[in-house]
């Protein structure tokens, strides 16, 4: 059981970061604070390294410099805090798996290789399942899921491991109105109970009604705070290259 974060103690502390891909810096200078009870949208272009942070977060990739605490510990230590919502495509759909026992994969590093699981992990997946409406179709076969229902079993799936911060990779994408609903509300009920979310997006107009606040990334932090306070339209053409015309910045209430 892992303790509860209370404010004075961010789930997600990333100082002067750096990750290099491909001979290239990805990632420079990054400095991001989540705290319990916040849901930050970081939200920036295609190839800004919004999942390469992510990846860093969750010690995919090695940052050339810099740190990352989570829940006040290092990195390494406090990994068992989190949990992750990768993009669906990310994802064996075609593995021979039930519903259930899916979202039981979230749980594997908690349990332990060849262990198994026992009442705490039957009954986190159960919760986890109730949470996103699922509980009904848990014996079905992944693979005869549709796009909404899978997404929701990526998200019981994190929320199995019960964590102090959830990272969110694109968690509406291409997803029906209900489902969308259903997972904003989750969402939004998780940081009631002072869960940490990090969440990606391209969909710029729901992370600003959603989101405490927003984190402009192009490589680097352009600009971060609550929706109502970046209204420069200078730091949405920094982070997207967009015209003073656009109408995405009349639909964000950025004044031009």
């Amino acid at each position: 059981m892992t303790a509860r974060l209370t404010p004075r103690t961010p789930a997600l502390e990333i100082r002067s970061l750096a990750v290099e891909l491909g001979g290239r810096l990805a990632l420079n200078n990054i400095d991001l604070t989540v705290r319990a009870g916040e849901l930050v949208g970081l939200i920036g272009p295609n190839g800004a390294g919004k999942t390469t942070l992510l990846r860093a977060v969750l010690g995919l990739l090695t940052p050339r410099t810099g740190t990352i605490r989570l829940g006040g510990r290092p990195a390494d230590r406090g990994r068992g805090t989190v949990g992750y919502v990768p993009q669906r495509h990310e994802f064996a759909w075609d593995f021979p798996l039930s519903v259930e026992k899916a979202v039981l994969t979230g749980r594997t590093h908690r349990i332990g290789w060849l262990r198994r699981p026992g009442s705490t992990d039957h009954e986190a997946v159960d919760e986890a399942l109730d949470r996103v409406a699922m509980t009904d179709l848990r014996r079905r076969p992944i693979s005869e899921l549709s796009g909404g229902q899978r997404q929701r079993v990526l998200v019981a799936r994190a929320l199995a491991l019960r964590p102090e911060l959830l990272l969110l990779d694109e968690p509406f994408t291409g997803l029906d109105v209900p489902t969308q609903e259903l997972l904003t509300s989750l969402f939004l009920q998780l940081r009631t109970e002072d869960k940490a979310l990090l969440m990606t997006t391209h969909d710029l107009p729901a992370a600003a009604d959603m989101a405490g606040r927003l984190c402009l990334l192009n490589r680097t932090v352009i600009a971060d705070g609550p929706p109502e306070t970046l209204r420069d339209p200078a730091v949405w053409l920094r982070a997207f290259g967009v015209a003073r015309s656009d109408q995405l910045l009349t639909s964000l209430g950025v004044a031009r």
